[in-house]
């Protein structure tokens, strides 16, 4: 992706089904759990580096001794800062003589990690703070493990003030930092109602106290606590957790929007964002690994059984396409492949822009996440090619016209030439990252392969998508200049981005996006101004009211336009400002058909359409339309519960009428 668009949270949960006495016989180490849980973790940094988080809970633990565990960072390299500092502490109390590694009771009882529970997130965050503190898990203590609640996820609830509303309704307290508290807080509400329900219940009957924690535990259904939970949840989650007795759940957002896979074997029961971490970490093919079905819940009892229910009513299915197009990791056997069709499938667009001159034209890619949309783009192009070689062949031959010499020039000749052009330096942009005065530093970045373009030749760059097009048009098209091309194309395997994510991606701020700033001045060109003011004002209408919206005003912005006259105007919006270069630039997307082709089944794509899976999503769309109309920065979700009136006697603003939407709908 030429814009640094960073990913997705991750979550990894390993629930060891054997006594920790077994990984030392079989597998010669206490610690085999622990290093599952790093694994998983590390085959998924590339959804979230902003901190990481682990926790750990022991299972039958006795009385007077700690059971569950906690630790986070937002350092640099925090995932392996975190994991070398409890191997360290480790192998300190092995050396002491606390610990003796083959004494699975020894290991368990005092080492903070050594449990049969074990659960990691990695964060990116896309809205709150970004220090230790706002790293997941997140706790909510008692001194009963049956309300002692411990609590990650990849998500983002759009509805979390209504949420805040309703717990600030039934008497609570909440405390409005993130929407991960707020989860936390409901799921311990109705956890701490069914423990006290259960609680007093044997009380009434007259049982021992020290016997009831046993009975609670025992009785304990997660399932029913994550139904009363989660059934009104607006965004796209994967949400794992653990409670104090050693009962866990994973649970899924209705839509799908969020991912979520899951191993079993007679050693462990294992959960991850991605299905190939598993496949790699555990040894096992692709058919072994299942995926989390939307709207169900996996809860794994104290006593190690898995049962999997659903907890919200059935919905239609809006699996999010940037995780195939962008986000997971492209060495999944299916994404591998979608990806290739993503590129073939901008074939037909390449060879008009290029007028069907594959001798002219070198292709390439924009590194580093395109490379696989960009072998699928060559296949495509030799697929052509072969076919026309084929049918000039045996059109000759019908000709009585076919000649050794004439097919060797039909071969040989007009053939893709692919070329690696440019070159990423890695370390020069971790470096540039921490300079205040980067804007020069940043156009060398990138490097590029001299004396493979010829002046003569086109430009074909693949790139995975375009969402703000400025790196495109600060670095990486002043690079391909260079090269001093007549053309360069750069071929995007995404279609337009034109609207928010608010379910888990920082993508919330419509007034960044290119294709949004090309439809705002195709608007003015054309003397259409009052479109927007219009949807502005459509966009208020549809903020103050107290029914669930599920119109999207913004498409007004994009309606009087083709897909291709937004392509044309964001052509001219990233045209490199280089010397001596006059060449041209034509940017090309994948359409939103064409994707849906590549990808079946993940369907979840409002960024391109605007139609969004809940009532939430739409609510977004337009408060970011506001904020752009009214040039305020920040997400369009990232938002405190309550505002001040401006006290000028004005009508409400929409922070203002939006507010009073939270409110009705939370009474």
């Amino acid at each position: 992706m030429s814009d640094q668009l960073t990913h997705e949270c991750g979550i990894a949960l390993v629930r060891l089904r054997k006594p920790i006495q077994h990984y030392i016989r079989k597998h010669g180490t206490a610690l085999w759990g622990v290093n599952k849980l790093f694994l998983l973790m590390e085959k998924q940094h590339n959804r979230g580096q902003d901190g990481v988080g682990i926790g750990c809970t022991k299972l039958s633990m006795e009385n007077g001794f700690p059971y569950m565990f906690r630790d986070r960072s937002a350092e640099s390299n925090s995932l392996g800062e975190v994991f070398r500092r409890h191997l360290d502490r480790y192998n300190q109390l092995v050396k002491e003589g606390t610990i003796d590694p083959q004494d699975g009771a020894s290991v368990k009882r005092h080492f903070d990690f050594g449990g049969e529970l074990l659960m990691g997130h990695l964060r990116y965050g896309t809205s709150g703070a970004f220090d230790e503190g706002s790293c997941h898990p997140y706790v909510r203590r008692s001194n009963w493990p049956t309300k002692t609640l411990m609590v990650l996820g990849n998500f983002n609830m759009t509805n979390a003030p209504e949420l805040n509303q309703t717990m600030i309704d039934r008497g609570q307290h909440p405390i409005f930092s993130t929407d991960t508290q707020t989860v936390l807080e409901e799921i311990g509400y109705h956890l701490d109602e069914q423990h006290t329900d259960i609680y007093r219940a044997m009380r009434d009957e007259g049982v021992l106290g020290r016997d009831i924690p046993d009975i609670i535990s025992e009785r304990l259904d997660l399932h029913s606590i994550i139904h009363e939970s989660g059934v009104n949840w607006d965004g796209g989650f994967a949400i794992a957790g653990m409670v104090g007795n050693g009962d866990s759940f994973v649970m899924r957002d209705p839509h799908g929007i969020r991912p979520c896979f899951y191993l079993v074997t007679d050693e462990v029961i294992a959960f991850a964002s991605e299905r190939v971490p598993l496949m790699t970490v555990f040894n096992v093919d692709a058919d072994d690994v299942k995926e989390v079905p939307p709207g169900h819940a996996a809860a794994i009892k104290a006593d190690g059984i898995l049962s999997i229910r659903r907890f919200a009513p059935e919905v239609e299915e809006k699996q999010c396409a940037f995780e195939r197009i962008y986000f997971s990791r492209g060495n999944d056997p299916c994404i591998y492949q979608e990806r290739k069709r993503m590129g073939a499938a901008l074939v037909p667009q390449i060879l008009a822009s290029i007028d069907n001159d594959l001798t002219n034209t070198v292709f390439s890619f924009i590194p580093n996440t395109a490379e696989i949309g960009y072998y699928g783009m060559i296949a495509g192009l030799q697929r052509h090619r072969r076919a026309e070689v084929r049918d000039a062949i045996l059109a000759a031959k019908r000709d009585g016209t076919l000649t050794e010499e004439l097919v060797d020039q039909l071969i040989m000749g007009n053939w893709p030439r692919s070329e690696k052009i440019a070159h990423k330096d890695i370390k020069l942009r971790t470096f540039i990252s921490q300079e205040e005065n980067r804007e020069h530093l940043v156009s060398h970045v990138y490097d590029i392969s001299y004396g493979v373009v010829q002046e003569n030749d086109n430009l074909v760059a693949i790139d995975d998508s375009i969402v703000r097009g400025t790196t495109l048009r600060t670095t990486i098209l002043k690079m391909l200049a260079r090269t001093n091309p007549k053309k360069i194309v750069i071929a995007s395997t995404a279609p337009q981005i034109r609207y928010p994510d608010c379910y888990g991606i920082d993508m919330s701020e419509v007034g960044k996006f290119i294709a949004f700033q090309a439809a705002i001045e195709l608007l003015k060109e054309r003397g259409l101004d009052s479109v927007i003011d219009s949807v502005y004002q459509e966009c208020l209408e549809a903020l103050a009211s107290t029914e669930p919206v599920s119109q999207n005003a913004v498409k007004r912005i994009y309606e009087p336009f083709t897909a291709n006259e937004i392509s044309a105007k964001i052509s001219e919006f990233v045209y490199p400002k280089v010397k001596h270069w006059t060449g041209k630039v034509e940017v090309i997307f994948l359409s939103v058909e064409e994707l849906h082709d590549a990808i079946p089944g993940h369907v979840g794509d409002w960024y391109f359409t605007g139609d969004y899976p809940t009532a939430g999503g739409y609510d977004v769309c337009h408060r970011a339309f506001v904020h752009y109309y009214e040039k305020k920065g920040g997400r369009a979700y990232d938002m405190p519960l309550f505002r001040q009136d401006s006290g000028d006697g004005d009508a409400p603003s929409s922070d203002r009428l939006k507010v009073v939407k939270h409110a009705a709908v939370g009474n």
